[in-house]
């Protein structure tokens, strides 16, 4: 499954590079310094160039779980939602929750500044070693549970970076359909 009409909001799932998305904000898996780093991160840096980074310089970094927005610079976007999700290191302190906790605050974020459409990168499942189907799972959860409640949002898409990930991040959206 591919995607998922929600209340008055449509999920989307495809592979490709957060940083082409033409939805009106991209959200940047980023460190707590919001200053750049690798991956994600470091990708949308590069290509918004450094409008990104002087906005990023004057928010004063973001605690794991919360999320703070700027403006994309040279991307196709018009917002970038910087959010910091939590390092995986066994499970059992609160990495879900945190998780749940940077995609609920990406998007209340969104919905604050009137936000129609968003893109979503897997968060936490790369250098930050989550694993990608517990992710999923946390991720796709969050969002439906935001989409049946009234907000400016209609499109949430999430843009996985191989195919591999892809399948997994469908596979989960129809569990969560079907109930198992």
């Amino acid at each position: 499954m591919r995607e998922l009409l929600v209340g008055a909001g449509r999920v989307e799932l495809t592979q490709g590079d957060i940083t082409d998305q033409t939805t009106e904000a991209i959200v940047n898996a980023a460190n707590t310094t919001l200053l750049g780093g690798g991956g994600v991160d470091g990708a949308i840096h590069r290509r918004g160039g450094p409008a990104i980074l002087a906005e990023c310089e004057k928010l004063g970094g973001c605690v794991t779980g919360d999320a703070k927005i700027t403006g994309a610079g040279q991307l196709p976007a018009r917002y970038v939602i910087h959010t910091v999700g939590p390092v995986y290191r066994d499970g059992q302190r609160g990495e879900d929750l945190l998780l749940e906790r940077a995609y609920q605050r990406s998007l209340e974020t969104a919905a604050v500044h009137g936000i129609t459409s968003i893109a979503f990168p897997s968060i936490s499942t790369g250098a930050y070693r989550f694993p990608v189907a517990q992710a999923a799972r946390v991720a796709e959860r969050t969002v439906i549970g935001f989409l049946q409640q009234p907000s400016s949002l209609v499109l949430v898409r999430f843009v996985l970076f191989s195919r591999a990930d892809l399948r997994v991040y469908a596979e989960a959206l129809a569990d969560l359909v079907s109930g198992t």
